[in-house]
C-alpha cells in the first residue's frame, strides 16, 4: 500500500493519488496534498501538517496525544519533510 509522502494518509486506490501539472496521477502524494501539480499548501511547515492531521487521526480513534506523538515520529520520515 502506498502512503502520501506529505501527510502519511494511506492511498488504497488510484482515486487517492494526487495529480501532476499535466493531469497524470502522482503516486507519491495524495489528492488533498497535491491536487494540481503542486502542494495545496506549499508553505505549510512540518508542525502545521501535524496540527492539520491530528483531528483526522482522532476520528480514527486515536487520542489527541497519541495522534500527535504518532505524527511527530512518522511524518518526519516522509519525502516532503526530508
Amino acid at each position: 500500500m502506498k502512503i502520501c509522502q506529505s501527510c502519511g494518509m494511506p492511498m488504497n486506490d488510484e482515486a487517492m493519488f494526487g495529480n501532476n501539472v499535466d493531469g497524470s496521477k502522482n503516486e507519491e502524494y495524495c489528492i488533498y496534498c497535491y491536487p494540481k501539480g503542486q502542494f495545496n499548501n506549499p508553505n505549510e511547515t512540518f508542525e502545521e501538517m501535524v496540527e492539520t492531521c491530528v483531528p483526522f487521526m482522532m476520528k480514527e480513534g486515536y487520542s489527541e496525544e497519541e495522534a500527535r506523538q504518532y505524527l511527530n515520529n512518522n511524518l518526519k520520515n516522509l519525502k516532503r519533510w526530508q
